[in-house]
This record gives C-alpha cells, sequence and structure tokens, in this order.
C-alpha cells in the first residue's frame, strides 16, 4: 500500500473540515468566515458573496501570496471582472470556486509550499 498523504510541514494551517458555519483548522474550530495563510488564521468579516470587495481582501493584498482561493459560499460565481483586475494590479492572482473546493486546493498548493491564501465565507 502507498502512503498518499501529504506531507505538510508542523504550524501549517491545513483545512481538516468546514461546514457548520465555520472550520477545522490546524486542529481548531473556527466559527465564521476566514482568511487562511500557511502559518496564520484571521477572521474574515464578509459573510456573502456581494459583500466581496478589494476592501475586504486588503489582508490578502498586503502579503507576499502568488494565489489567493476564494471559496464563495455553497456554489461557484464568476469573479467580478474589476475585482480581479485590481488583485491584478497588485501581484495577487486569483481563483474563484465553492469554499469546499476552495479548502480542497489550499491543503494541495499548502503541501506543494506554494504562497497561497484562501478567503473563505462559511457554509451551514
Amino acid at each position: 500500500m502507498t502512503d498518499i498523504t501529504p506531507d505538510i510541514p508542523a504550524g501549517r494551517m491545513v483545512i481538516e473540515a468546514y461546514g457548520g458555519g465555520g472550520f477545522t483548522i490546524g486542529g481548531s474550530r473556527v466559527r465564521g468566515s476566514v482568511l487562511v495563510f500557511p502559518e496564520r488564521v484571521s477572521p474574515w468579516p464578509v459573510t456573502r458573496f456581494e459583500d466581496l470587495s478589494l476592501e475586504s481582501l486588503a489582508g490578502v493584498t498586503a502579503e507576499a501570496v502568488e494565489l489567493l482561493l476564494v471559496g464563495c459560499g455553497d456554489h461557484f460565481l464568476p469573479a467580478p471582472p474589476a475585482l480581479l483586475e485590481a488583485l491584478r494590479a497588485a501581484g495577487v492572482g486569483a481563483e474563484f470556486m465553492d469554499t469546499g473546493a476552495a479548502c480542497r486546493t489550499f491543503n494541495v498548493l499548502l503541501a506543494e509550499s506554494r504562497r497561497v491564501a484562501a478567503a473563505l465565507i462559511a457554509v451551514e
């Protein structure tokens, strides 16, 4: 049998579960939406996709992030073109997907030691 568990260094913020209005990240339960970086988690006041803005992502654009994964909630919603352009101008690539897909993708990129962040809208 081949072990396919990703080798993620200790102290990294692995997303272990989502749902019920929050997340389990790095062994801790976090209520509400969050910004997740490889080394830390921050609360994020965005609760609806419609509230997403460049200002709400200031915590991400201030970091050296190569890729931002945006978890839109229960369903994928297309990125607002103006927001994508503003993120690109700030040097951040962005991918929009449902929150579950964003959580799984974050973990894969974390295992690859990529400079990734996730902006995750909590789902029930």
